[in-house]
């Protein structure tokens, strides 16, 4: 049985809105406007970058959304080449990949299906496929839905000592329970940036 692990880039106050440059956001790309205190770009920090590569490497499959999707459809198909240093790209396009979406119809990156109707039924389904880590990246439509319905085994967050003071956020705010959750890791960088992953508690 597969677990749902949630990634995402955040701010301080909880905004994950247009971390790279999506259109339509007053701070659209902030995270790549974020620097140490040397001016070096924090995707430039090692750890930072194991961060990112061992939750691909461990994850089986991909689950996401369709704002998500139509962004790594139009970047990571064309990066996968002798350049692809440590095989992300390759794995990025190898690995399965489901796009929760009710308009999708046919979608040109190898190996992605499109799930519609219940969320619940369509994340039950996938996990009894695999049996490792099904990634879910961005998407914050879907991960809001999953946070809601508990259905979340692993947050990884990369806390990004910033305050936006207004978009979009990645925790409900109409989830019917409280929920505790137990702290797996913590890594502090020099940034100030800080690596988490969170997981339910037993």
């Amino acid at each position: 049985m597969g677990t749902i692990t949630v990634t995402e880039f955040i701010s301080i106050d909880g905004v994950i809105e247009s971390p790279g440059g999506e259109p339509g956001y007053a701070h659209a790309g902030w995270t790549f406007a974020f620097t140490d205190e040397n001016g070096r770009p924090w995707f430039e920090d090692p750890r930072a970058g194991a961060f990112k590569s061992d939750e691909l490497e461990a994850a089986e499959a991909q689950l996401i959304g369709r704002t998500t999707y139509e962004s790594f459809a139009s970047a990571w198909p064309e990066r996968e080449g002798p350049d692809d240093e440590g095989g992300f790209a390759k794995k990025m396009n190898e690995m399965p990949k489901y796009v929760v979406s009710s308009t999708l119809r046919d979608p040109e990156w190898n190996n992605t299906t499109v799930v519609g109707g219940d969320v619940a039924a369509a994340v039950a389904e996938i996990k009894a496929r695999h049996d490792g880590s099904i990634l879910v990246a961005g998407s914050r439509t879907l991960a809001r839905e999953l946070l809601r319905r508990d259905l979340v085994d692993e947050l990884r967050l990369m806390v990004f000592p910033v305050v936006l003071g207004s978009g979009r956020r990645l925790f409900p705010e109409d989830a019917p329970h409280a929920r505790t959750l137990s702290l797996i890791d913590c890594d502090v960088l020099s940034s100030g940036m800080l690596l988490q992953r969170w997981g339910r508690r037993a």
